[in-house]
Parts: structure tokens; sequence; C-alpha cells
């Protein structure tokens, strides 16, 4: 019981140091459900432990309904996890959750199929994962790394990284931008159709400066043409 008391303060401090919105302990410890389907899971994860398998599942659905929060008794997770606007969040069996994650709405930390095993993913300390992202499979994302809202990651994440898209592709590592010149780095279709189309708009301008004659080839493109490659560039 301590520990527990010990563990909620902790989660209340953690929330009113981090979350703009938070007015007063008082709120933080009735008002948040994200902390109150953490808190839940601490007792759950203990009957889990301690082999009173359905007692938890049954606590664990109880939750879900009272927080809108899923979080599975067998998951691994550390201090200090914030869950911000929570509903819709699902946190699978094997999951591993480091020390200071935060999880916005819609997050989930799911499988990719009906293998046994470890099958969820692992999220190392500090990472923070935006509205609705997926990540999915028995991958690990870095510490201190950032997914962005929406984004499905499949793949492993190295530290201090930002991850965006569908399926989810580094942007920024090291706090440097990645510039992704191969599309095939990301298995990503609509990458794959604007490097399509740079290189037929190539070709097509050197086919059109071999009808033209020699003259046209020195001649730069238009400034508006110009901006829309580099722009497609950039993207891909």
């Amino acid at each position: 019981m301590p520990h527990l008391l010990s563990s909620i303060r902790e989660d209340v401090t953690h929330v009113m140091e981090h979350d703009p919105a938070a007015k007063s302990r008082l709120e933080v410890f009735l008002c948040y459900s994200g902390l109150h389907a953490v808190w839940f899971y601490r007792m759950n994860h203990w009957l889990w432990n301690h082999r009173v398998f359905l007692l938890a599942r049954m606590l664990s659905q109880a939750a879900r309904f009272l927080t809108g929060i899923e979080i599975h008794p067998g998951a691994k997770i550390g201090r200090r996890l914030f869950i911000d606007h929570g509903l819709g969040v699902v946190i699978g069996e094997t999951a591993i959750v480091g020390d200071d994650v935060t999880l916005y709405q819609g997050v989930t930390l799911g499988g990719t199929g009906k293998e046994h095993g470890k099958r969820h993913p692992t999220l190392e300390d500090g990472v923070v994962v935006g509205s609705g992202a997926k990540i999915l499979g028995n991958i690990t994302v870095g510490k201190n790394c950032r997914i962005g809202a929406g984004s499905v990651v499949l793949r492993n994440v190295p530290e201090n990284s930002t991850v965006v898209g569908v399926p989810g592709h580094i942007i920024f590592r090291e706090g440097k931008r990645v510039v992704i010149t191969d599309p095939k780095q990301i298995n990503d279709p609509l990458s794959e159709a604007l490097a399509s189309v740079v290189t037929e708009v190539n070709n097509l301008r050197e086919r059109v400066q071999q009808l033209e004659g020699s003259e046209a080839k020195g001649q730069p493109l238009s400034e508006s043409l110009q901006r829309i490659m580099e722009d497609v560039d950039y993207q891909i």
C-alpha cells in the first residue's frame, strides 16, 4: 500500500509538471481518466503476476468500461506513464512501456497477427506518441522518440527520432532532418508515384530539348516549374 500511494503521488506530480491544463492536484486526482486507468492496471498487474488471471482480466475490463482505456494486465509499464485525453488507448499483453512515456487518445500498442510470445511493441523511456498512432508488432521505439499523430509504425525506430506517416518513416534523427531520396526505404506507394512523376518529367524535358535543338538546352526551367520540382523532391 505505501508503494501504491507513493506511485499515485508521483503520477499526480508528473501531470502537474507537464500538463498546462491541470489546475490543481485534486483535479488531476479526480478527473484524469488516464491516471485512473494506470492505477487500475497496477492492481491488475499484481494479480496477473500472482497468477490470478481471470480476476485480473475481469477487473481490466471493468477499468476499460470506466475509463475508455484498455490496458492488458500482462503488459509491463514503467513509472510516470501519462495517458492524456486517453479515450480509445489500447495496450496489448506483451507490450513494454518505459518511464516518462506519454500517450494521447486513440493510441494502439498492438500486434500484427496470431503469433505467440512477444508480439507487441516496446517503448523505451521518454517516448511521446501522438493521437491515433498505431505501433504494431514486436518492434522497439527508442528513447525520446516522437511518433506523429495518425502514424502507423511497423519497424524499429532508433533513439531520438521523429516518425510520421503511413507507413511511418523517420523525418528527424538526433535533431537533424532526414532526407529520403529512395521511396523504397519507407515502402510508401505515394512516394513511389511521386518519384515516377519526377523521372517522367525529367525524361520529357530532355526529349523537348532534343526536339527544339541545342538552343533550348541551356534555358532554365520556369520559376513556377522549378518550385514544383523542388517541392516534389523535398517531399520524397
